[in-house]
């Protein structure tokens, strides 16, 4: 083993959920589980997302949306899950949430058209892709 940080070589590195497990593991003292709080699961559930276990986060943003129904992050990066691991109609379902909740969160009428055109529904994508596109400053040219 070498002293310089720099030189270690990479072995493939620890997988993100076992990473964020393993942060707390002595927090209580020997044998005492942790209680996972809302704030790290939210966090486990980013690191997830960003290795591209898309389920595993969508697992653990379910909670966190449950738990904090109000925030529209947690929300949107489980759309973003359901999005990237085929659940359409549940990216669908937490879309009509957020635009609802937030008409002005740009990035929602964004995916839910894009959602909308993956399920083959390219007519009710339109009209979200095309405020998605205003709110980018996007605006069609007259014809």
């Amino acid at each position: 083993m070498t002293d310089d940080f720099q030189t270690y070589p990479a072995t493939g590195g620890v997988a993100p959920d076992r990473w964020a497990s393993a942060l707390h593991l002595f927090d209580n003292g020997v044998g005492v589980p942790h209680e996972e709080t809302t704030a790290e699961r939210w966090e486990r559930a980013q690191l997830l997302f960003g290795a591209r276990d898309y389920i595993g986060a969508a697992k653990l943003l379910v909670d966190v949306v449950e738990e904090v129904p109000e925030q529209t992050g947690p929300r949107l990066l489980l759309a973003r899950a359901y999005y990237h691991s085929a659940q359409l109609r549940r990216a669908e379902d937490q879309l009509r949430v957020i635009v609802e909740r937030d008409p002005v969160e740009h990035y929602a009428h964004l995916m839910l058209g894009r959602t909308l055109q993956r399920q083959g529904r390219q007519g009710e994508a339109e009209p979200w892709l095309r405020m998605a596109g205003a709110f980018a400053g996007e605006f069609p040219d007259n014809e």
